[in-house]
């Protein structure tokens, strides 16, 4: 068995570089605490998860690098990168984080802007004159 786990979640724009391993609980994104780095009480409750649907807070020490995107998208990268870096680490976790619908990505993105168009659906102001 290895002592490392690695896990990559994708959200929106953002992408994340999870590795896993046996320690006190500590989670760092990009080499910060990640409370400091996300900023946001929710997103703290977003990316511990699935560590806490498995009762695995103190367990594992994560690390993890993201990109791209903005705070939300990083935060659910994460969170991904964490379910499947569990699962590497453990296939018996599966049912748990299957349950809990950790294992799935979002796919929903941004749509893009259309010519012809303000945004991506929104017209421009019509003014009859």
């Amino acid at each position: 068995m290895a002592d490392k786990y690695y896990g990559t979640g994708r959200r929106k724009r953002a992408i994340a570089r999870v590795w896993i391993e046996p320690g006190d609980g500590s989670i760092t994104i990009n080499g910060r605490e990640f409370a400091e780095y996300l900023g946001r009480p929710v997103l703290e409750i977003l990316v511990r998860s699935p560590l806490a649907a498995l009762s695995m807070d103190d367990k594992v020490s994560i690390r993890a690098t993201a990109r791209g995107g903005g705070m939300s998208g990083q935060a659910g990268a994460v969170k991904l990168g964490i379910a499947r870096a569990l699962l590497e680490m453990d296939s018996n976790l599966r049912p748990g984080l299957k349950s809990g619908g950790f294992l799935t990505r979002d796919p929903r993105e941004k749509e893009r802007k259309k010519y012809g168009r303000k945004k991506a659906r929104r017209g421009f102001q019509f003014v009859k004159r």
